[in-house]
């Protein structure tokens, strides 16, 4: 009985397993990002954006999603943004979508040329039919402005992201430290409301066997609607 037994209670005991994280890439990937700000007034704006991630070789369209908020300057050097995204991840067998209420607080400084930076965005993510669960995201950063002789002069951006999920995941993961995002990238100013960034990042994702690193091939463009001054 006990030789029937046991296979039974470990099969019970996989599937039970948490699901893996639907944002984990795989191979090369795609990821293409939109951003707009609107001004509302001089200290607040409001924020969209749209992304959407390939992987396989940038021939899959893993994960797609829309995320809005209204974005405060209480001081020119800190950012606070509440918002909420809608995700999906068609194909997923698992998770057809995520709902997520995002905090983000960004301190910045300049120092002529260099502009470091420092973002930190509690998450609390709902996926469908899955235990909620709460993250961190720890981004440290610096922007450096390329001495070049031109009107708008490009960018460095240089970025690396903590992810930490504190209690309860809701997906399976090697342990609380589940991602680690490095980024770098250049951004390109194409008139005073618009700029592109192309960017290379290195995504690695801590699976219960152990990490999981793949590399990534960004393309961000950002749109900023400017209030007319009366």
């Amino acid at each position: 009985m006990l030789c029937f037994c046991l296979p039974a209670v470990r099969a019970r005991a996989q599937q039970q397993q948490a699901p893996e994280d639907p944002e984990d890439e795989k191979q090369v990937g795609l990821w293409l990002d939109q951003g707009i700000s609107a001004g509302l007034s001089r200290n607040r704006s409001l924020e969209a954006e749209f992304h959407q991630r390939f992987d396989e070789g940038a021939s899959n369209l893993f994960e797609y999603f829309f995320q809005g908020g209204v974005a405060f300057r209480p001081r020119p050097w800190l950012i606070v943004l509440p918002s909420y995204r809608y995700q999906r991840f068609p194909g997923n067998p698992t998770v057809d979508y995520e709902n997520r209420l995002l905090l983000n607080l960004t301190l910045n400084a300049s120092r002529g040329p260099w502009q470091p930076n420092f973002r930190t965005l509690i998450e609390g993510r709902f996926p469908d039919g899955l235990t909620a669960s709460a993250r961190l995201r720890f981004r440290p950063g610096v922007i450096y402005t390329l001495p070049l002789p031109m009107a708008r002069r490009p960018a460095l951006v240089v970025s690396n992201e903590f992810f930490v999920v504190p209690g309860t995941n809701s997906f399976a993961a090697g342990g609380s430290f589940t991602q680690n995002r490095f980024q770098v990238g250049i951004r390109l100013p194409i008139t005073d409301s618009f700029s592109t960034r192309p960017y290379f990042m290195l995504q690695s994702v801590n699976l219960p066997p152990g990490w999981d690193t793949n590399e990534i091939i960004g393309i961000s463009v950002a749109f900023r609607i400017l209030r007319k001054s009366k």
